[in-house]
């Protein structure tokens, strides 16, 4: 077996690995029926539409229940609702966490939530007003069971630690499940993580999470896999802690993730009124993984992951050691990600007598808002200071019921008098609505990403600033030092919580539970800001493509795409959306894109620009008096683009300004693949060197789809030159195949 040890903890085992009693072996071989005995192909195979008999079988899925938030929800009954929806087949939770500010934009937020409510009215939905809870710990608290399958329109949608294999996806899939139709990938590989021993105090799930996701980002180790956690050490985690580690592989591209469970497992169940919805999951005999991931939880240290991505991860020793060779580092590298016309990164002016000074501490959300984590938060600064200097540190209780326990047990009051902000359930400081940072900033958070211009930043106007994510103890321990970054192992601190208590009447006595009783006759609440989205053609026999906007980082993230923050107040608007299209990254791309659908539709009506003349000419094609079957889209090229949010606006905002393709070396995530053909649009691969303005002609463009090939024949034209290029798209099923060319899921059911 190839094993690559990574440090602080982790190790690589790189083939195919058998795991008995939670621990590795010996090599396996793929070829043989160990891979059933994992608890990955026990739930996959119970929710698939037949037995699952190989490791090339493709699955067609059903979930157990959904799940959306407030920048999601809108859309996805619209598609549904045009494409044939009558009533929510399934359990389906909106949740409203991400707009619940309604800051922006007048009535237009606190519209969408009056129309979700109205969806699950009429279509037999569960609707959680603002405020009440985040979407993940709401469904950690209510909708997680073991052995069961959940779909979220949001990429954290992980409850894998309550045995419960959760993807986020975007949301055409979840469209897909409201219209009794299934979730098709290819038998997922399966990794194990085997957690050993026992992690030190002052060390949180934050770190442990950090730790892996630097081992195994870069190479791929885990992309759209699934990550089974077993082993000894999962005993020593409580569960709030395993949750920690679980939400944040998301971040490891992994496709999901499922766990072991145990009697702790069982209690959380219990303690949450629904003892009942515990079993035991744990490998059914000797089982092969595709390769294995080993961590010795009592070597892990507090992490600190510097922007602009939680891969960029070090010990916060390692970073006191080396504090400005590792900080120039990371100034170099994010100011080529931010161009040379952005405002210049900078993080060394932040040392202060050879300390790392930070302005702003938050814990939040799913991954930092738990009941354990602010406790222990807590008890560090019981009875002290985080002082009256620029530092300041919020906290967000993740939901209702855990805001009411810490309030009973009197930690919420340790953090008030300390100095700490308190706030309600609100995803806003993870993708940039909340607790904005001021310009040059560095904030520590323990949310889930810190990804450029995500946290508020607006390069073009000269604004930036910046995070970098870490355990909600080291958070505490730096605030107790002022902003002075300070690991939670540096300091003594009571590390003994009180059991939480969950008051389930918090949730009984506001959530609209509709679930099996919809009311066809209810109406659906539209706002002035919720549009229908527009029109879209099939695709045409050929197909010309226009290169408006070239990106050539070695990844692009679904925020650099479509940025989040201020932007989600008009997710219910498809044309009002687009226009902060790619805002961010490339300023120039909306007018662009605009300046080619203006040509598109001149084609359609039987008009051609000039240099589209000039192109098909110089491909061969002969002057003709009806272009009727050319249609023009545009492009973008970039190296590997989707990391990140599982949010489909990061394609359907290209598509509704008339984007017709991608084109990539590779794409980072299932989901923003999956988002582009559920649009329409190609996820065409090439190694080509791509320019801004090229032209790109694919004849036969919908022949050679509908016969099931892979490859297209392509023109590409530069200027006056003419070059032979070859265009492909990975495998399709047939139901992708057929929204391609029907040029959208719309459409296709709509058919």
């Amino acid at each position: 077996m190839d094993t690559i040890d990574c440090g602080n903890g982790v190790k690589l085992y790189n083939n195919g690995v058998l795991i008995k009693d939670g621990a590795v072996y010996g090599a396996g071989a793929a070829d043989g029926a160990f891979f059933k005995n994992t608890m990955a192909y026990a739930v996959l195979n119970a929710h698939n539409d037949c037995a699952i008999a190989s490791k090339d079988a493709r699955l067609r899925l059903k979930f157990d229940s959904l799940a959306s938030h407030d920048i999601t929800y809108v859309g996805i009954v619209q598609t549904a609702k045009a494409s044939g929806l009558k009533s929510f087949p399934v359990p389906y939770v909106l949740t409203n966490c991400h707009n619940s500010l309604c800051a922006v934009g007048g009535t237009i937020n606190e519209d969408d939530h009056i129309f979700g409510l109205s969806a699950a009215k009429k279509y037999g939905g569960i609707f959680v007003p603002a405020h009440l809870a985040v979407i993940h710990t709401y469904m950690r608290e209510k909708m997680a069971k073991c052995g069961h399958m959940i779909l979220g329109s949001d990429s954290h949608t992980r409850y894998g630690a309550l045995g419960t294999m959760a993807v986020g996806e975007g949301g055409p899939e979840l469209v897909k499940q409201l219209l009794g139709k299934t979730y098709d990938i290819k038998y997922p590989e399966v990794i194990a993580v085997v957690l050993n021993g026992k992690p030190i105090k002052g060390v949180g799930p934050q770190d442990v999470a950090l730790a892996v996701i630097r081992a195994v980002y870069d190479c791929k180790f885990v992309n759209n896999k699934v990550m089974e956690f077993v082993g000894g050490g999962i005993a020593a985690l409580d569960i709030e802690y395993r949750n920690g580690i679980d939400v944040m592989t998301t971040e490891t591209t992994c496709l999901t993730s499922i766990w072991q469970t145990d009697g702790k497992v069982k209690d959380y169940y219990k303690v949450h009124g629904r003892e009942g919805d515990y079993r035991p999951l744990q490998p059914s005999g000797p089982a092969y993984y595709d390769g294995a991931i080993e961590v010795d939880l009592d070597k892990i240290r507090p992490m600190i992951a510097l922007p602009f991505h939680p891969k960029n991860a070090y010990t916060i020793d390692e970073l006191k050691q080396n504090l400005g060779d590792i900080l120039a580092i990371t100034e170099n590298e994010g100011n080529k990600l931010l161009g040379a016309k952005s405002p210049r990164f900078k993080l060394r002016d932040k040392i202060r007598d050879g300390r790392l000074k930070v302005q702003q501490g938050i814990i939040a959300g799913c991954a930092g808002g738990t009941y354990d984590n602010i406790f222990t938060a807590s008890n560090i600064l019981k009875g002290k200071s985080v002082g009256w200097g620029e530092f300041s540190l919020s906290v967000y209780p993740s939901s209702q019921p855990v805001y009411i326990d810490l309030l009973k047990k009197g930690a919420l009051e340790s953090l008030i008098k300390a100095g700490a902000i308190i706030k309600t359930a609100f995803c806003g400081p993870c993708f940039g609505a909340g607790d904005v940072p001021n310009n040059n900033a560095l904030s520590i958070r323990h949310t889930t990403r810190n990804f450029e211009s995500r946290e508020g930043s607006r390069p073009s106007d000269g604004q930036l600033a910046s995070v970098a994510l870490m355990d909600a103890r080291s958070i505490a321990a730096t605030a107790l030092n002022g902003g002075f970054l300070t690991a939670a192992t540096e300091i003594d601190y009571d590390d003994g919580i009180k059991k939480f208590e969950f008051d389930g009447s918090i949730y009984s006595n506001r959530v609209y539970n509709g679930y099996s009783l919809p009311d066809k006759d209810a109406e659906l609440a539209y706002g002035p800001n919720i549009a229908d989205w527009p029109k879209i053609s099939p695709l045409p026999e050929h197909l010309i493509l226009k290169t408006v906007c070239v990106i050539t980082d070695s990844v692009t993230t679904t925020d650099e795409l479509i940025p989040s923050g201020e932007t989600s107040s008009y997710r219910s608007n498809p044309l009002k959306l687009a226009d902060f299209t790619l805002s961010r990254k490339a300023p120039e791309y909306v007018g662009r894109a605009k300046a080619v659908k203006t040509d598109a539709d001149k084609l359609k009506n039987g008009g051609i620009s000039g240099e589209y003349l000039k192109a098909l000419e110089l491909s061969g094609f002969p002057p003709q008096k009806d272009y009727g079957g050319f249609a023009l889209g545009s492009v973008i090229f970039a190296k590997k683009p989707g990391d990140g949010s599982a949010r489909e606006q990061a394609a359907s905002c290209q598509r509704v300004l008339g984007g017709a393709a991608n084109i990539a070396n590779s794409y980072a995530t299932k989901r923003y693949r999956s988002n582009l053909i559920n649009w329409g649009m190609l996820p065409f691969l090439s190694e080509e060197q791509f320019e801004t303005d090229d032209i790109i002609i694919v004849k036969d463009i919908r022949k050679t789809l509908e016969k099931g090939l892979l490859e297209f024949d392509a023109k590409l034209i530069r200027k006056a030159t003419v070059k032979d290029i070859l265009l492909k798209i990975e495998p399709l099923t047939a139901d992708e195949r057929e929204i391609i060319l029907k040029g959208c899921l719309i459409n296709y059911y709509a058919e």
